[in-house]
Order: structure tokens, then C-alpha cells, then sequence
């Protein structure tokens, strides 16, 4: 179907903007981001966040620039309720402003006597982003009251917390199965809505069902019939359950919404809400919209790990436009042709969103591919000095490494093979010693308590100086990390405060010799803007850790993040 076919309802005239896409007839010029992350997000299995961890969350969501950041739901619980009393004088925020979540008032109830209401009021903010039922089936069903009840207890709600001066967004939930359904009782529930005066009229995908061609319609009908350039505004908040998350939070914004609810990284119950981080970039790059700051752009990629890391979960490395081989490209062709070309592989300039142009380098690469990755670093290495990075690299890949996996270790080994030598510490000796107990009261199936301590001792040169140092870990990484990082605590406190490991893992090469096979021990590590990965090889795994790990620390060293001292 052409656009502006006549059999597409609400035709669009189709002009193009400065990025050749097409924009529709309902398309805003601006659209809000609103982050839920600290509510929404948390509901993910394995995310359980400190009230600390919510107000950093909270600074690195205005460092990026969203225009607003969901705090929780005050009431609801302890941590909630502190976050909104902490946040009062902790937080100061830049660019964004805090939002407390909360529902309408109880069936049959008095909106001045309601408790969710109130502690909306006494959560301060100046905004408050309020649900209620736009589908018949939970009104009559879950909430066992009548489809006239179940209008007024949005239309009550609103215009009580617009008279107590509040900017009140209403969150339509389960607008797209209701809408289905009964279109009439969900058109009537936002028309009191917007009568009431919301400010804006946020339709749910709760169930996470819909997809991108009935998100842009439905939208396109709701901002018909009480949007429009002069009605209330259109939002949308999507989950990710049929994989179309992001893509209907664009096709939401084609139908007209200027308000886009999602979470950072696509953190959510079940398989997630739609990810704000490519939406942010798609709307901004790709369509011309405005989202963020135009110079919060580059703040995407750094935010999106220091957020990972704060949720303790692994960023993601396919992730678009910010994971590490989003601009990832293997020895070849491709590599090659990006050298004179690179808007002929790459969709936008990894630097417009904080990443980076990667070659990855295995022993199929040649001379020409080893100088581009060398230019690529900043490294000055000429015809021989490649000869041997080639030979040394098939030599060590032969053996068990794996450098695609380890950019950071690669370039250790290229600037090694140069000449150059890290400067920051010389190992002698390091020793693990592990002691394992075993008592009763443990496992239910052996009733036997195993208590492992380990403990790392590391013997290196930190200049003419001469240190022995020990730590303790819950396992020989950990105690050895613990060790090294007391050993050069005098001098470079600072630098390696930043750096920490996120990820380990153990792979066996070679099976068929059992206990005895070699082993690839691959690390991933981060300073908040920056993830790298180190890795070790070798029969004893624990060498192999040591290789990593000491990669890791080198690199961090090498590569402080911006603003940050060195010494």
C-alpha cells in the first residue's frame, strides 16, 4: 500500500524531514521521555534496588536528559517512601523531574479521604502519573464495580489532584485489549479523563500484545477524537512481549503521541518495557525528533552500562547503538571499506551516541586489517613490527585465545609488540590458598555446611619499591582482585576506584583431556563510561584469571575515564 492511500484511515501526506524518513501527519515535532525504570524496571526478576541505588539511577537519568524520571509508587512500600523523603534533599536534578506513581481512588471511595491520593500529595512532586481501567473486563472483573463507577473513579481522581495543583498524567491500562473490545467504554474513559484535565493520556500495551501496525491506528484514532494539535496530548507505554517494544513505541509516535514511557536498557516484568535507549536514538537519528538535549546524545552509551552495572546486570553487547559491537566489524571487506567509508557500514556515527568504531581481529586477519585496527587505537606500528603482531597472534590463537572476545587484551598485546611496557607494577609471585570446612546443618540432601575462605597473596614492584600484599575473596578472582588492589592502593587509589569486573567466564578447550584440559578465562570490566574484556589462557585456571585480570587493571589504568586523574 502507497502512503496516502485512500483505503489507510486518517491518511498521512508524507513529507520528508532532514533524515529522508517520512513523517506522518500526526508525527510530533517533540516528544517527552518519560522513564520508569526505577518502578517498571525494578519489577524484573533479579533487580531488587537500595533506595541508594534508586538516586543514583535517578542522577544518571538526568545526566542523560529524559524530561521525566518515575520515582515509584509512595505508600507502597518502605524503600519507595524513603526514596521520595531522600530525594526531597538529595537529589538535584539538572534537566529532568520526578514523577510519583499511584492509582485512582477505591471503588465506591471519596477521593479526599483516599490513601493512595494522599500519599501521592505527600510525595512533593510536581507531577503525579496516576492508572486506572480502560478495559471493561477489568472493571466488571477485578475491580467488581460498575463501567459508570469504574469512569468516575479516573474523572474523580484527576480533577482532585489538578485541584491540589498538579500536573497529572493518566496511565490507560490495558488500553489496547480494551480497545479492541469495547471501543466505546475505553473512548469514554479518556474523554472523562481528559474533561477532568489530564495532561496527558497515556496508552498502555499492558499485556504486551499488540503490534506495530494496530499501535500506530489505534493511536492515530484516540488522537483524533480527544487530541489533535489542540486536545490533550497522546503518550504511549509499551512492553516487549512480542519483540516489537521499541517498535511500537515509533509506531505510537507516528500515530501521534509526544510522550513515550519505557526504561532503560528494556529492564521490566516479564521480557521487559520498551527500550528507551534505542528509542531515544531512533526518534532523535533517524526521524529528526526532538527527545533529549542534543548534546545528551552522547551520554546514551555511558549510561546505559553505568545503569547496567547499577541493576547488576551484564549491559547488553548486541544492543542497539550503545552495545559493544554495535559498530563491531570483523576482519574483511567490511573493515577494509569502513577505513575510507565509514557512513558505508555504519547507520549513524557511533560518537553521536558515546560508542566507538571496533575491528575485531582474529588469526584470519592480515597486515592491512592488524593497521587499521593500529590506526584505529592510535598505535604507530610499521611493516615488521605487523609481520609479528600477525605471527603472534596465529601463534596465540592456535593455543586457545580468542582476541574478537578480548579488544582490550589485543591492544595490550599491539602496544606490547611496539615496544612499550605498562609502567604501573611488575609481578614476582602471587600464591591462592583456599581452605575448605565441612560441618552439618547445610545442603538438605548431605546435611553437611561447606565453608570456603580464600585467600591471595601477591609479591610485585610498584616502581623501586617492593610489596607484598594480601586479600580475601569468595573466590581466587575475588581474593586475587582484593589483593592487587591493596598492593597498589598508594598509588593509584583514585584510577582503580573507578574500574570493576562484571562479568567472568570459564570456558574448556579442550574436553576430551577432562580435569587436565586447557582452560579460556574471559573477564568484562567497566570505569562507568567505558566496558572492555581481557582474557587469560592455560591449563591452570587460576593463571589463566591472572592473565585476565591483570589485563583488566592495565587497561583501566591506560584508559581513565574522562575527568579523572591519573597518576
Amino acid at each position: 500500500m502507497s502512503v496516502g492511500d485512500d483505503r489507510t484511515e486518517g491518511a498521512v501526506s508524507v513529507q520528508g524531514d532532514r533524515t529522508g524518513i517520512e513523517v506522518t501527519e500526526r508525527q510530533p515535532d517533540v516528544v517527552e521521555i518519560y522513564d520508569t525504570t526505577l518502578r517498571d524496571g525494578s519489577q524484573l526478576e533479579g533487580i531488587s534496588l537500595t533506595v541508594e541505588d534508586k538516586l543514583k539511577i535517578a542522577r544518571q537519568l538526568d545526566r542523560l536528559g529524559v524530561t521525566w524520571i518515575e520515582g515509584g509508587w509512595p505508600g507502597a512500600n518502605p524503600k519507595d517512601e524513603e526514596f521520595f523523603n531522600r530525594a526531597r534533599s538529595e537529589l538535584d536534578l539538572e534537566q529532568s523531574q520526578l514523577v510519583a506513581f499511584g492509582s485512582t481512588r477505591r471503588a465506591k471511595g471519596k477521593v479526599d479521604s483516599d490513601p493512595t491520593l494522599a500519599n501521592l500529595l505527600n510525595a512533593g512532586t510536581g507531577t503525579v502519573c496516576i492508572v486506572g481501567k480502560t478495559w471493561d473486563y477489568h472493571v466488571t472483573g477485578a475491580l467488581q464495580t460498575t463501567l459508570d463507577e469504574g469512569i468516575a473513579m479516573v474523572a474523580d481522581s484527576i480533577a482532585y489532584l489538578k485541584g491540589e495543583g498538579r500536573r497529572v498524567f493518566f496511565d490507560a491500562e490495558h488500553f489496547f485489549d480494551g480497545y479492541r473490545r469495547n471501543p466505546e467504554f475505553t473512548l469514554a474513559v479518556l474523554e472523562a479523563a481528559a474533561v477532568a484535565g489530564a495532561d496527558c493520556l497515556v496508552l498502555c500495551d499492558t499485556n504486551g500484545g499488540s503490534l506495530p501496525a494496530d499501535v500506530e491506528r489505534m493511536v492515530g484514532e484516540v488522537y483524533d477524537h480527544v487530541g489533535g494539535p489542540d486536545g490533550t496530548a497522546i503518550g504511549v507505554h509499551l512492553h516487549n512481549d512480542t519483540g516489537c517494544g521499541v517498535a511500537n513505541a515509533i509506531a505510537g509516535v507516528r500515530g501521534g503521541a509526544s510522550h513515550v514511557q519505557g526504561t532503560i536498557n528494556g529492564y521490566g516484568e516479564r521480557v521487559g518495557n520498551c527500550d528507551l535507549v534505542p528509542v531515544i536514538a531512533n526518534l532523535s537519528l533517524k526521524m529528526g525528533i526532538d527527545t533529549i538535549p542534543e548534546d545528551r546524545l552522547r551520554n546514551l552509551t555511558s549510561v546505559a552500562h553505568t545503569i547496567a552495572d547499577l541493576v547488576n546486570f551484564t549491559a547488553d553487547p548486541q544492543q542497539p547503538y550503545v552495545g559493544a559491537t554495535a559498530f563491531a566489524h570483523k576482519a574483511g571487506l567490511h573493515t577494509s571499506a569502513i577505513a575510507r567509508k565509514p557512513d558505508a557500514y555504519e547507520h549513524v556515527d557511533p560518537a553521536s551516541v558515546g560508542n566507538g568504531t571496533r575491528f575485531l581481529v582474529s588469526d584470519m586477519a592480515g597486515k592491512s586489517t592488524l593497521a587499521l585496527k593500529a590506526e584505529a587505537l592510535g598505535i604507530d606500528a610499521d611493516g615488521k613490527v605487523l609481520g609479528d603482531i600477525t605471527e603472534t597472534l596465529k601463534k596465540l590463537e592456535y593455543e586457545g585465545y580468542h582476541f574478537e572476545a578480548a579488544d582490550a587484551s589485543l591492544e595490550l598485546l599491539m602496544r606490547s609488540a611496539t615496544g612499550w611496557e605498562q609502567e604501573w607494577f611488575r609481578l614476582e609471585s602471587f600464591r591462592v590458598n583456599l581452605d575448605h570446612r565441612s560441618g552439618s546443618g547445610g545442603r538438605a540432601w548431605t546435611e553437611v555446611a561447606v565453608e570456603v575462605e580464600t585467600e591471595a597473596t601477591v609479591k610485585l614492584w610498584v616502581g623501586d619499591e617492593r610489596i607484598v600484599a594480601t586479600g580475601e575473596g569468595n573466590g581466587p578472582v575475588n581474593a586475587l582482585d582484593a589483593a592487587l588492589r591493596y598492593a597498589l592502593r598508594h598509588d593509584y587509589a583514585d584510577e582503580l576506584s573507578t574500574i570493576s569486573l562484571t562479568d567472568y567466564k570459564v570456558r574448556v578447550l579442550d574436553t576430551g583431556r577432562g580435569t587436565g584440559a586447557v582452560t579460556r578465562v574471559l573477564l568484562e570490566s567497566t570505569n562507568g563510561e567505558q566496558t572492555w574484556s581481557t582474557m587469560g589462557v592455560s591449563e591452570n585456571i587460576i593463571e589463566a584469571s591472572w592473565q585476565a585480570l591483570a589485563d583488566s587493571v592495565v587497561f583501566g589504568l591506560l584508559h581513565p575515564p574522562s575527568g579523572a586523574a591519573t597518576s
